[in-house]
């Protein structure tokens, strides 16, 4: 499947990451009033509506502030700097089992976006004011351990490290976490070969 050029194309028929795309098995379409709420929220806030990654992104001064996100069991709204957010209504998870900061509002069901209004309005708000200051949040240092089947993979290959280290941080972290899942050497370099394709295009473990 190819990613989709128009932010419509995802509200209605998904990302195009899936072969569930344009199906109602999409999760877009099964979020689809939810999504629309959450969407007219962020508008309404001021921000400017982009794609990125093949999702609905909102920015404001020249920033990416907000993302939305749909799977199968939940929708959300997941904020870039959250290391800078108060969240002052405890309402921030984490995005998983292997990330950092809580930076997401996750919604189980469609009138949820509607039910936080006033507070989804109040952190987006908020996100805006340290974007337009140029504020970042600290770097916390969680890049899990470098396999040593990696290091001699890209020894080994030149084209291969070029384009691995050019990837993202979140990216070469995606790598890292499903190397060392592998509790197997030989394992950690049938996965290696397997990912070349993905590290040379760009793409991080999970992208497809």
């Amino acid at each position: 499947m190819t990613m989709i050029t128009e932010v419509e194309t995802y509200f209605s028929d998904g990302c195009g990451r899936c072969d569930r795309f344009e199906t109602d098995a999409c999760s877009s379409r099964k979020w689809a009033e939810g999504l629309a709420t959450l969407r007219r929220i962020c508008m309404e806030a001021g921000l400017e509506e982009d794609l990125r990654w093949g999702h609905p992104c909102y920015r404001h001064a020249d920033r990416n502030v907000a993302i939305i996100g749909a799977f199968q069991d939940n929708f959300r709204l997941s904020f870039f700097e959250a290391g800078l957010l108060k969240d002052p209504e405890g309402v921030l998870e984490k995005q998983g089992p292997n990330s950092g900061t809580p930076g997401m509002i996750r919604f189980t069901d469609q009138d949820g976006p509607e039910r936080m209004e006033g507070t989804i309005r109040a952190y987006l708000e908020e996100a805006m004011g340290y974007a337009a200051e140029g504020l970042r949040a600290p770097k916390a240092d969680t890049m899990p351990d470098w396999p040593e089947e990696l290091t001699e993979a890209l020894d080994a290959d030149p084209a291969l490290a070029e384009a691995f280290h050019a990837l993202t941080p979140g990216r070469q972290k995606s790598y890292l976490i499903h190397l060392n899942s592998a509790k197997a050497s030989d394992t950690r370099r049938r996965r290696i070969e397997k990912a070349r394709d993905k590290i040379m295009a760009g793409k991080g473990a999970m992208e497809r």
